[in-house]
């Protein structure tokens, strides 16, 4: 049975093609394999492990090695472009269910660096916050990391406006959903107005009034997507100081959940 960071043939061909080029004529020794370095990756990843204590009996050469290369992959914008391809992919099968996006966050521990703040759900300590927008079937249209103590409205605005633009079908890239599905924390008269004006409608309880009927039953979806994103043990706490390698990671992480859900459907369209 296949580890689950040795990546397959199907995936290593999609992320391939989005790798920088090693730079020709080079001095110093024959770089080590992407793919080996992309499977070093891949165990951090799904372990948590420090980077340095990367065992070097795997093959994914040492830990300063593969840290580098995702550096350089993370500087390229190689997993941003990654999400957006498999998302294209799953829109092109009417995979992506455009009618409802749902909202939410959820904190982590983080050890310190850019995007932190003190937790106020876990005693101060520092942590970040991952804000997720799903459609209805839980596959992650964006992910976006904010300090710990940045309020969910706050990080709203920003995090519908990371959702696409998707490709995939006949006409202009889709990336507005029909409707905006969020809980208490995101309820607000000026976020509502921005949305309308966006020609979303905005579905989000307002406070001290009755409950929106079956809302819960609808939203589980967005906190089984944050189940799945933390199933990666290095985002269930935060260990990167630096803002744009732990985006990346999360990133990586949403393109590997598309990719598994893009992997369920093409031997059933087949």
């Amino acid at each position: 049975m296949a580890k689950p960071w040795e990546i397959d043939e199907g995936l290593w061909a999609r992320i391939a093609a989005l790798l920088p080029e090693h730079r020709p004529g080079s001095r110093g020794p024959v770089p080590l394999d992407d793919r080996k370095c992309l499977q070093g990756v891949l165990f951090v990843l799904y372990t948590g492990i420090n980077w340095k204590h990367l065992p070097p009996e795997l093959g994914f050469g040492s830990g300063i090695t593969c840290w580098r290369r995702f550096r350089r992959w993370c500087e390229a914008g190689v997993w941003d472009r990654l999400h957006r391809r498999l998302l294209s992919e799953l829109h092109a099968l009417g995979e992506i269910d455009w009618s409802a996006v749902c909202l939410d966050g959820s904190h982590v521990r983080a050890k310190g660096g850019e995007g932190t703040g003190r937790s106020p759900v876990d005693r101060g300590r520092s942590g970040s916050k991952h804000h997720v927008a799903c459609d209805s079937a839980g596959i992650p249209l964006a992910v976006i990391t904010t300090a710990g103590n940045v309020p969910d409205i706050k990080a709203a605005p920003d995090l519908v406006g990371a959702i696409g633009p998707v490709a995939g079908r006949v006409g202009r890239p889709r990336r507005r959903p029909d409707v905006i599905l969020a809980d208490g924390g995101y309820d607000s008269a000026a976020f509502r107005d921005w949305l309308r004006t966006r020609r979303i409608e905005p579905i989000i309880p307002q406070r001290g009034r009755k409950k929106i009927i079956g809302l819960g039953k609808i939203r589980w979806v967005v906190e089984q997507a944050i189940a799945h994103l933390h199933q990666f043990k290095r985002l269930a706490v935060r260990w990167d100081r630096l803002l744009f390698m732990h985006e990346g990671f999360t990133k990586l992480a949403a393109s590997l959940i598309c990719w598994r859900r893009l992997n369920h459907v093409l031997p059933c369209r087949s």
